[in-house]
């Protein structure tokens, strides 16, 4: 356990120490939150349009968010694999689960933090702008939007196992492209219906936005929340298993 608890330690203070992690982790989604504010304010009242609402948008940003945590996920795995950190760290006694252990962990740390903090401002801007957000749907949905965190790291590791420091990023940008836009970030996707809804109930960002706006709104029924919710589960664990499995047999690769 010390032995992950220090490589935990080193790989946070790393992504603390890059200056565009609290740009794009921080800054960027909470900046998002502002601008959708406003243009919320700026739709007449008869379109009855409430996707941009902060009751509606904050959890959308929150897993809108969690997907630049997978972005820098990847670049520090991949970091330390072009720095041939990694090898070195071979040969000391840590295993592969103590690796992937020390590099997910942190990221969840840091996923929570980041969520925690979206749900502050966005409670700050509901006070504003006079729309009621439930203080205990913002801690169901904090707590529920672990799993999208575990799979979004999961993905991150992944990338960052496969592809450089250079791929990795541009990888990780169009996950980033699609999560936002079948996971129903900006717009309604249950109201799209047809073909359009088909494509984003087979993507699992769907279920991660569906899960934290259902939590938010306190709506533990099994079609908006329950089922959305295994699906999560199982991919993250799922993404878990393979983002491990993938490192161990590169590490495998390295040594030999």
């Amino acid at each position: 356990m010390n032995k992950i608890t220090a490589f935990a330690s080193r790989n946070i203070k790393e992504i603390l120490r890059n200056p565009l992690s609290y740009i794009f982790c921080i800054g960027f989604p909470i900046v998002m939150l502002i601008v959708m504010t406003i243009v919320n304010s700026s739709i007449p009242p008869e379109a009855n349009m409430t996707i941009f609402r902060i009751d509606n948008l904050s959890s959308g940003i929150a897993v809108f968010g969690q997907m630049f945590v997978m972005l820098f996920t990847a670049i520090t795995v991949a970091g330390d694999r072009k720095e041939a950190f990694l090898v070195r760290m071979y040969a000391s006694p840590m295993k592969s689960i103590d690796f992937i252990l020390g590099y997910m962990l942190p990221m969840l740390i840091i996923s929570v933090v980041q969520c925690f903090i979206i749900y502050v401002s966005s409670f700050i801007i509901s006070i504003i702008v006079g729309v009621e957000l439930p203080i205990m749907g913002m801690i169901m949905s904090l707590i529920l939007l672990i799993p999208s965190s575990v799979m979004f790291i999961a993905f991150g590791m992944l990338f960052g196992t496969f592809f450089d420091d250079k791929a990795a990023p541009g990888i990780c940008s169009i996950i980033i492209s699609l999560g936002s836009f079948f996971g129903g970030i900006w717009f309604d996707t249950d109201g799209t219906g047809g073909l359009m809804l088909k494509i984003c109930k087979f993507m699992p960002f769907y279920y991660c936005t569906k899960t934290s706006r259902s939590a938010m709104s306190l709506d533990f029924g099994f079609e908006n929340f329950v089922l959305p919710l295994i699906v999560v589960i199982a991919c993250a664990g799922l993404l878990s298993a393979v983002s491990s499995f993938a490192f161990k047999m590169k590490m495998k690769a390295d040594l030999s």
